[in-house]
């Protein structure tokens, strides 16, 4: 089995990798910017109002629960994640990581040099880690709320710089912080509260603070508060208006596939702009509490902390204007699933339902023997998330389009 990894990630070298997705779902886009324009001016009413109805115990028991569940995550071996039923999409959502990374690791390096400055903010286990190596920064400060998960993190890096500890580049020096990014004030954690940071990453949890505006406004200000004029804040969420779509579109509060499930707990007629509740189940990686992050309202957040949107675009659209410059890497990374798959290969997905739109492109083209892709149920849950990137604002610079 793993000869015929090794074979076929070999020969993704050979075949042509463009992605066969389905045609991106059509969304009824849900008139968030009415329901902002109406309650912009009062956003701060509006949560003072929400935060009425909702007591501190039930944020506090939302929070609980997302660190506990990834407390409990295990680790596991390369064998059991080469077994995932969502093997490639991991992989892939990796390869989009990867690239926003060094897309803008790039860009400071061209204004600032080397010794770029991060703050990964809920790093997790560290899954980064690697990403920070490969972009050659010069200190990481990782934060985490999940105490297990942290050191976890921890460990991996001293791993990490003990396998570099021969090598011509001295790995990047790091701390690593146990807090709630929501609710505590990082810049007090820090070993040294007057650093100027480069960049802050934020990576498939920014959405955890928008169960109020008391929690998303701490966020904000942890992302901005040491970010230098010209930093970047950039990361991975779900893209409200797509779940919004999904949802409006199913009968009852519950829809999803084979390897996801989102259940919402609002108003389905008019959600609110802070604690817009909903329950993402992702096979194996994903069971706890969520909540809605509307773009506009997250804009006119970032504009109160100094920071201008610069990006926003759902996966599968950040993949076709990115594929070709980065090719080499999602093949490395092997972030698509070689469709039709080797003699000694099974696909991850149903053969008979979850590659028709693979089909359909093989019919329709006559120099491909083989495509890189994802199953029909990958690309549906991938297609959720997107990619966003703020800019700190240099002082005395005039913010565009701030009241929109």
């Amino acid at each position: 089995m793993n000869q015929a990894k090794e074979k076929q990630n070999d020969k993704h070298s050979h075949d042509d990798e463009r992605s066969t997705s389905p045609k991106s779902f059509k969304r009824v886009k849900y008139d968030t910017e009415e329901n902002l324009k109406n309650t912009s001016a009062n956003v701060d009413a509006h949560s003072n109002k929400k935060m009425k109805e909702s007591s501190n115990s039930e944020i506090y028991d939302n929070t609980v629960l997302v660190a506990e569940h990834y407390n409990l995550l295990q680790n596991k071996d390369l064998t059991s994640r080469g077994k995932s039923r969502i093997l490639y999409m991991r992989n892939f959502n990796n390869w989009i990581k990867s690239v926003l990374i060094s897309e803008h690791i790039n860009k400071l390096k061209q204004t600032y040099g080397s010794h770029i400055k991060v703050l990964d903010m809920c790093c997790g286990k560290g899954g980064d880690l690697l990403k920070w190596k490969m972009s050659d920064i010069g200190y990481l400060i990782c934060t985490d709320l999940a105490d297990v998960t942290m050191q976890h993190c921890q460990d991996r890096y001293n791993d990490l710089k003990r396998r570099n500890s021969h090598g011509r580049n001295s790995l990047f020096r790091a701390e690593f912080i146990t807090a709630d990014c929501t609710k505590d004030h990082l810049r007090k954690k820090f070993k040294d509260p007057s650093i100027s940071l480069d960049l802050v990453s934020c990576q498939f949890a920014f959405h955890y603070c928008f169960e109020s505006l008391q929690q998303a406004e701490c966020m904000m200000k942890n992302a901005s508060e040491c970010l230098k004029p010209g930093g970047y804040f950039i990361g991975t969420i779900p893209d409200a208006y797509d779940l919004v779509s999904r949802w409006q579109k199913c009968d009852g509060n519950n829809f999803g596939n084979d390897i996801y499930n989102v259940q919402f707990f609002c108003d389905k007629t008019k959600p609110p702009l802070f604690g817009a509740k909903y329950h993402f189940q992702l096979e194996g990686v994903v069971n706890c509490p969520e909540f809605l992050v509307y773009l506009p309202v997250f804009r006119k957040l970032a504009v109160k902390f100094g920071l201008e949107l610069k990006l926003f675009e759902r996966f599968d659209s950040f993949y076709e204007r990115m594929k070709d410059k980065n090719k080499s890497l999602i093949i490395r990374m092997m972030g698509l699933e070689t469709y039709p798959p080797y003699s000694n290969v099974s696909l991850v997905g149903d053969p008979e339902r979850d590659y028709q739109h693979a089909k359909q492109y093989m019919q329709n083209v006559s120099d491909r023997r083989q495509i890189g892709t994802l199953s029909q149920s990958e690309w549906e849950v991938t297609s959720l998330y997107a990619v966003f990137a703020f800019e700190k604002v240099k002082t005395g610079t005039k913010m565009e389009n701030q009241n929109t």
